[in-house]
C-alpha cells in the first residue's frame, strides 16, 4: 500500500516574528528545530521507515526534512529538491508584519490575500530588498513577484503527478517536507477539498499527515499522526 506523508516545516524565525515569508529563505527556529525532530522521534516510535523524500529549495523546508531523517537513522534516503515544491509567493507582503498590516488595511483584506484561492496579494517592488533575482537555486526560473493558492496549485500538481505519483504507485513510501500552501495545493488534490473550502484549512507546523493511498492512488485513509 503506498504511503504519501506531507510534513509542514517546523516554526521558522519569521513565523515566530509573524511575518509573511513567502519564497524568504528562512531558518527554523529554537522551537522549529525540536519540532522537526519530535515529529522525526513520533515517526520512528510508530515505525515509519521512508523510501524517498521531496522538498523545496528553502532552507526551512530541507532542514526539517534533515532533522526528521536523522531521528529515523535515515539520513542516507535519496531526496529530490525542487522550487516548485516553495511556499506560495507573498508579494509585496514579503517581510511583513501581519498584525501590523491588519491595523494598516483591515482583518478581511488581509484574510483574503492570505486564504483566498485566486487572489493574489500585491507584486513585489523591483526594488524590494527580498527579491530573488540574484539567487542561484533560481537561475532560468522565472520567479513570480506574487501567487495565489491557485497559482501555487498550477506549479506543485504538475510536479507531483510528474514525480511523485510515479514512486508511490511503485509503491515507495513517500515524505514530502513542504510548506504552508504548497501542501495545501497536495491536500487540496488528494482530498478533493473544494475552491471554496481550502480557505478553512490550516496545516500546523511540524505535524506528519499520513495518506493511505489505494494502488491507484486514491485515498484510503488520511491521518495526523499525533492522533493515532
Amino acid at each position: 500500500m503506498p504511503t504519501l506523508v506531507l510534513l509542514r516545516h517546523g516554526q521558522s524565525q519569521w513565523n515566530l516574528e509573524n511575518r509573511f515569508t513567502g519564497w524568504w529563505d528562512v531558518d527554523l527556529s529554537e522551537k522549529g528545530i525540536a519540532e522537526a525532530r519530535d515529529a522525526g522521534r513520533m515517526l520512528a516510535d510508530k515505525g515509519y521507515e521512508f523510501d524517498r523524500c521531496f522538498t523545496s529549495l528553502q532552507t526551512r523546508a530541507i532542514r526539517t526534512l534533515h532533522l526528521v531523517l536523522h531521528e529515523l537513522q535515515s539520513l542516507w534516503l535519496p531526496v529530490a529538491k525542487d522550487w516548485r515544491l516553495n511556499e506560495r509567493h507573498y508579494g509585496g507582503l514579503t517581510g511583513l508584519n501581519k498584525q501590523e498590516m491588519i491595523d494598516r488595511v483591515g482583518a478581511e483584506q488581509v484574510k483574503i490575500w492570505r486564504r483566498s484561492f485566486d487572489i493574489p496579494p500585491p507584486p513585489l517592488a523591483a526594488d524590494s530588498p527580498y527579491q530573488l533575482a540574484g539567487d542561484r537555486r533560481y537561475k532560468g526560473i522565472a520567479i513570480p513577484d506574487t501567487e495565489s493558492l491557485k497559482d501555487t496549485i498550477a506549479r506543485v500538481l504538475p510536479y507531483y503527478e510528474a514525480e511523485i505519483a510515479p514512486v508511490l504507485k511503485r509503491g515507495e513510501r513517500v515524505m514530502v517536507s513542504a510548506h504552508g500552501n504548497s501542501l495545501r495545493a497536495l491536500e487540496k488534490h488528494l482530498s478533493n477539498i473544494a475552491d471554496g473550502d481550502i480557505v478553512g484549512l490550516e496545516i500546523p507546523t511540524g505535524q506528519p499527515i499520513v495518506y493511505e493511498l489505494n494502488d491507484d492512488l486514491s485515498v484510503k485513509d488520511r491521518f495526523y499522526l499525533s492522533e493515532r
